[in-house]
């Protein structure tokens, strides 16, 4: 589906190919999705289970984009999208929401297909206008969900993605292109497909173009940007690490460094490889990590503990072509017009 077909016109002020900042929870704020939409892409905040402190994000984000809205077909639609985590949040509240700001993009991850259907409807009777996109990672997933709910767009997100994300999972290279078939085979050609996972610049956005998708969102990436809010030592983290393939893991110990673990077992999460993850392969029980944990960190040698050993620092495979900081709206810019001239040399 061309990007014209896809989202020209209910994201008027995109560009092609559109670009999105991944809603990053606890790391994507109003000063990213602000950055991201007016270099004509799509920003987007992350979830936030605190209603009243989403509620001021999404009001700063209005108020300083009010020049922008001006132009659009709808002033009153706000540029940006929001992140929902589904499984546990309070719907009713988060319509209310949605009802007040009118989110441009309203993108519904980790619920099963049920919930997903129940959240689309009401979004849809709240705020109209607001597209609504799913975070999947598996081809059964995206069919149920595609037949159930006919969302604007599926999120396809790969295994190379950091954060949370389907524990059994495909990369992009095959999950787009086996989705689109299975979408043509049932007759469901017209929802756009937006790929996630390992992409971090013009050569993976114009990959992910050619296998079928209509735009791409990028996380890692936009972990090197100022306006991400993340502590200087995660990001120099994320900098020093190179081979994103060893340097990073998939794993649900990720959830259960400080204690039980909440998520559905449907998923896991992939982070930059710590001595945790290495002690929970070697076979050691979690509770045995967590008092070494402890031990360490109120130890003598507690100095020599890097952050990432004592936490989870989510990042994708692409990590290891994250290494300088660079705006977010100069991420757009380089990564679009990069994406346009390999997709020039390759035609």
């Amino acid at each position: 589906m061309s990007f014209y077909n896809a989202f020209k016109k209910s994201l008027p002020w995109v560009q092609s190919p559109l670009i999105a900042n991944a809603p990053m929870s606890g790391a994507a704020f109003n000063e990213l999705a602000i950055a991201v939409s007016r270099a004509g892409g799509l920003g987007q905040i992350g979830f936030l289970d605190d209603m009243h402190e989403l509620s001021n994000e999404l009001q700063v984000a209005r108020d300083k984009l009010q020049d922008l809205m001006s132009t659009l077909p709808d002033p009153q639609i706000l540029p940006i999208g929001v992140g929902v985590i589904v499984f546990g949040s309070p719907k009713d509240a988060w319509m209310t929401l949605f009802r007040t700001h009118k989110p441009a993009v309203v993108w519904l991850s980790f619920a099963g297909t049920s919930e997903l259907r129940q959240w689309t409807e009401a979004i849809r009777q709240a705020s109209p206008k607001s597209q609504v996109w799913v975070q999947l990672g598996s081809v059964k997933a995206a069919l149920d969900v595609a037949q159930a709910c006919h969302p604007d767009a599926l999120v396809l997100q790969g295994s190379d993605a950091g954060g949370h994300g389907h524990q059994d999972g495909a990369s992009i290279v095959s999950l787009i292109p086996e989705v689109t078939d299975t979408l043509l085979q049932h007759e469901i050609g017209d929802i756009p497909l937006v790929a996630a996972g390992g992409i971090v610049d013009g050569r993976g956005t114009a990959a992910a173009l050619a296998l079928g998708a209509s735009g791409v969102v990028m996380g890692t990436r936009f972990l090197s940007a100022p306006e991400t809010r993340i502590p200087q030592i995660y990001r120099d983290a994320v900098f020093k690490a190179s081979d994103g393939g060893q340097a990073t893991a998939r794993s649900r110990v990720f959830d259960e460094i400080w204690g039980p673990n909440f998520w559905p077992a449907t998923y896991d999460g992939r982070c930059l490889r710590n001595k945790v993850y290495n002690r929970y392969a070697s076979g050691m029980d979690i509770n045995k990590i967590r008092s070494w944990l402890v031990s360490e960190m109120n130890g003598p040698g507690s100095k020599s503990l890097d952050v990432q050993d004592m936490g989870s620092l989510w990042a994708g495979t692409g990590v290891g072509m994250v290494n300088t900081m660079q705006k977010a709206g100069d991420i757009v810019r380089t990564v679009r017009d990069d994406a346009m001239k390999r997709i020039g040399s390759l035609a």
